[in-house]
């Protein structure tokens, strides 16, 4: 009886240090696979930054030059989005008010409106102005003998992110952030022969047309060209042949999204039957905002809705003006408003031993080439974020890896889709993932991969695969995992 008790304890002993080994093996195989793909000769030049950690006891499974300060590109919007959660609250609305400046008597406005912007980065079309518009009726204004002013005046500083590129600053992704924005701050210009269309017709924009000459030699046309210098109202239409252009439309941003917002309500204000003497305009920081009387107000959606759109969509306008919202209380009003949001941030952060020498964020968007951060950061943030009483909430702002947001069409038909939650990053020569995965045998992970100063290889070299792909692939490794990591 003693020797066949003898030989049960042996076997699973035996069994279970099978089981060890097997485990390890397959942590060691992991490891190996992903060390080997970031071996391949084409990231000769570049660098990578990765962390992987476990959720379920806090080790660190996996690291490569973890802490090594990168560019984290739009997965930077991970910081944003904690801090402003903490400091505002899921359920914060930014207000857009409007301000009688002036005397109301006898349904006569004896100044101007104002049309005061609190940061809501969602305003858009024509429900919010007819809303307000048809609130100053009901209080009985018919006239205004001033003019309706877009106030932009809520943040102190440019209304560009630091280290954002000029050449970024015309596209939709650098649109300004300020205190009172339209549409995204974003504009469609359609082009169709001579004629030049601008959608909102409100826009504060005024159209050159530079007429090009015929192509020589048969030489097939150019399209035409759409260019607005940073801080110019003037949008010039380049290489435009008035015989043969072809129709073409592009997105861009808009110079003064006040001006258009003040517009926008001095129309519905005409449509309620409203007199409008003055012709509308907009102020802007260093101004002083205008004062007045408050006379009626429109919600945002919750800072939840906000950063989900945001994050799902890795929309820069959403997240910057998130970032200088959540950062009001942090200083005096004479301080820029951006610099009072990184210091904030930066205690934020600190407190939760995530320090300076680990991340340096500039902005909140991720689009400035001035943010850094390791891998180790960011997985030591969402190691956090998991362990806090909203961490489902928390999860579902980010998008899903072959199902909705920046991950739509990325990581099907892997062990990675409709697993991997992660915010994705890009920008020139970077590209990064951070977020959770669960591996096939249940393990939690938050991981973070950054590559940066990475250059594919050109059309027709061998493997001929995107800079997103090549960060997906370690993912999809992760989310293959059996064992133990």
């Amino acid at each position: 009886m003693d020797r066949l008790k003898a030989r049960r304890l042996l076997s699973r002993s035996v069994a279970a240090c099978m089981v060890l080994l097997a485990s390890v093996a397959h942590a060691e195989g992991v490891g190996t696979r992903i060390e080997r793909h970031l071996a391949e000769p084409r990231f000769a030049a570049a660098s990578w930054g990765i962390s992987v950690v476990s959720l379920d006891d806090g080790r660190t499974v996996y690291a490569h030059d973890a802490g090594r300060l990168m560019l984290p590109a739009s997965t930077a919007k991970l910081y944003t989005a904690a801090f402003a959660l903490d400091r505002l609250g899921p359920d914060f609305r930014a207000r857009t008010d409007v301000l009688a400046n002036g005397a109301v008597k006898r349904g006569r406005l004896r100044g101007d409106i104002v049309l005061r912007g609190g940061g809501d980065p969602t305003l858009s079309g024509d429900a919010w102005a007819n809303s307000l518009a048809a609130t100053l009726r009901e209080r009985g204004i018919r006239r205004i003998d001033g003019a309706v002013v877009g106030d932009d005046t809520l943040f102190a500083g440019p209304p560009i992110g630091a280290g954002w590129e000029a050449s970024d600053l015309q596209e939709t992704y650098g649109a300004q952030a300020g205190g009172l924005d339209i549409d995204e701050n974003t504009m469609i210009v359609a082009l169709a022969g001579p004629r030049v269309d601008v959608q909102p017709r409100d826009a504060a924009i005024t159209v050159a047309l530079d007429t090009a000459d015929a192509p020589q030699n048969d030489a097939p046309a150019k399209a035409p060209e759409f260019y607005r210098a940073p801080g110019s109202d003037t949008l010039h239409v380049i290489g435009l042949d008035n015989a043969s252009a072809k129709p073409h439309t592009a997105r861009i941003s808009m110079p003064d999204p006040a001006l258009v917002a003040a517009r926008r309500l001095e129309s519905a204000l005409h449509a309620q039957g409203i007199r409008v003497d003055g012709e509308a305009r907009s102020v802007r920081w260093p101004v002083r905002p205008p004062g007045g009387e408050p006379m009626a107000s429109w919600p945002s959606p919750t800072l939840l809705e906000i950063l989900r759109a945001g994050l799902k969509r890795s929309q820069n306008l959403y997240l910057q003006t998130v970032f200088l919202l959540a950062g009001r209380s942090q200083g005096t009003d004479a301080t820029p408003a951006e610099d009072r949001a990184t210091a904030a941030l930066s205690d934020w952060l600190a407190a939760r031993g995530i320090g300076p020498t680990s991340v340096a964020m500039a902005e909140g968007s991720g689009l400035s080439r001035h943010d850094l951060t390791t891998a180790s950061a960011l997985t030591r943030l969402l190691a956090t974020m998991d362990t806090e009483p909203g961490a489902d909430a928390w999860r579902g702002l980010l998008p899903v890896a072959g199902v909705d947001g920046t991950l739509a069409r990325r990581m099907r038909g892997t062990a990675a889709e409709g697993n991997v939650v992660a915010k994705t990053g890009s920008m020139t020569y970077v590209n990064a993932l951070a977020g959770y995965v669960t591996t096939k045998s249940g393990q939690r992970l938050a991981f973070a991969i950054l590559l940066n100063n990475y250059r594919p290889p050109p059309h027709g070299a061998e493997p001929q695969r995107s800079a997103s792909a090549e960060v997906d692939a370690v993912a999809v490794m992760l989310a293959e995992a059996t064992g133990r990591l």
